[in-house]
């Protein structure tokens, strides 16, 4: 079974890209983040084309932000949207999708970005993630976590810790409740499955820094410790990123029980390519 998970940024233009990456890679079930559409207009969008390549799909959309959604060609039982306990801001945020698909529970997740370290923004995404933890914790064994989770588990996960002091998705009080999470028995299989590569899944749209390869890893796929040990294949997706018209973030992808284009996937991280030995300032650091 082949789980995906894509933060889109807007299925709505996404869809030249959409379907024919779902043609080439075949993933048996997507988690999609960011549509941001409400369910009928994803509906009226999407129902046919994906119903055509035997999806079944759950959505939890709102209009103009947010949104997440799940599609399945091995089933889609016992849907569920939203995250119990879970916080709005001010109103619940169409955040969490979650479905059993071939027997494994699966989350699809946006997280909250946080904004600034310290603002209500922030307080709101520690205490989303916290209650996320609770539902996680008495869930089924056989589980995945997939989605933009909005955090850089590791320093490793950035171009250059540096140039995030200050900012968001890589502070302490954020990767401790991603730990928190990993702590019930889930495993960051793609960076399990690259140790100590250079791979993140999304870079800014502005100042070059996808060409520059200054990027994040930031979408995560969790496997539960029953689930973990069935990956054959954990990667990043880096070529959807390329082209016209792209997300800014890539796919990541986990083959499980067995890999049908190689245990390392058709796209091996690229070499290291750091953007020289000058310092690198975030477009959106003041």
């Amino acid at each position: 079974m082949r789980v995906a998970t894509w933060n889109v940024n807007s299925v709505k233009q996404r869809v030249p890209r959409l379907l024919p990456w779902l043609d080439q890679r075949k993933p048996d079930v997507v988690c999609l983040q960011e549509t941001k559409l409400a369910d009928d207009a994803f509906t009226a969008l999407l129902s046919e084309p994906l119903k055509e390549r035997g999806y079944e799909v759950a959505v939890f959309g709102e209009t103009q932000w947010n949104g997440v959604a799940l599609l399945s060609r091995v089933g889609l039982d016992d849907v569920t949207v939203g995250v119990a306990g879970a916080p709005g801001f001010p109103h619940v945020e169409a955040r969490a999708v979650a479905a059993t698909c071939g027997g494994v529970r699966v989350h699809s997740l946006y997280v909250p970005n946080g904004r600034e370290p310290e603002s209500d923004h922030y307080k709101y995404k520690l205490e989303w993630l916290a209650a996320l933890r609770d539902v996680l914790q008495t869930g089924p064994a056989d589980a995945v976590v997939c989605g933009d989770i909005n955090i850089a588990p590791t320093d490793a996960d950035v171009f250059d810790p540096e140039a995030y002091i200050g900012q968001t998705h890589v502070t302490e009080p954020e990767r401790a409740a991603l730990q928190a999470i990993e702590a019930l028995g889930f495993h960051d299989v793609v960076r399990q499955r690259w140790p100590n590569e250079r791979i993140f899944s999304y870079w800014d749209y502005r100042a070059g820094m996808f060409h520059r390869d200054l990027g994040m890893r930031i979408d995560l796929i969790l496997a539960s410790t029953s689930v973990a040990p069935r990956v054959k294949a954990a990667w990043i997706d880096r070529h959807a990123r390329k082209g016209t018209g792209p997300s800014d973030h890539a796919p990541v992808i986990v083959d499980l029980d067995e890999a049908p284009d190689g245990d390392i996937g058709p796209v091996v991280p690229p070499p290291s390519s750091p953007g020289g030995k000058k310092k690198v300032k975030l477009p959106q650091a003041k």
